[in-house]
């Protein structure tokens, strides 16, 4: 009886091509997630872009406040601790 053997190459091409098949359906599923991640990070932008103006109006507001509180601030006598005491507890 005579047994024709692959040639090692070929066994071994076989083997790899073997492997890779087998592995598509992995790599379709991690490249539908991939999708997924990119369409939901589009719409995270999309979101942030048509959000901030309002953000910035808002931040804009802030500072406005913050100015107000500083000039009113400002315009106090500085305390210092000779500063006559108005009856309020001391911090600890």
């Amino acid at each position: 009886m005579v047994v024709h053997a692959l040639p090692r190459h070929v066994s071994e091409a076989a083997a790899r091509t073997v492997r890779a098949l087998t592995s598509l359906p992995r790599i379709a599923t991690v490249l539908s997630e991939l999708r997924d991640a990119a369409d939901h990070l589009q719409r995270l932008a999309t979101f942030a872009a048509e959000e901030l103006p309002e953000i910035v109006y808002q931040l804009e507001g802030i500072r406005a406040q913050l100015a107000a509180i500083e000039a009113r601030l400002g315009a106090q006598p500085p305390v210092s601790p000779a500063a006559p005491r108005t009856g309020s507890p001391r911090p600890s």
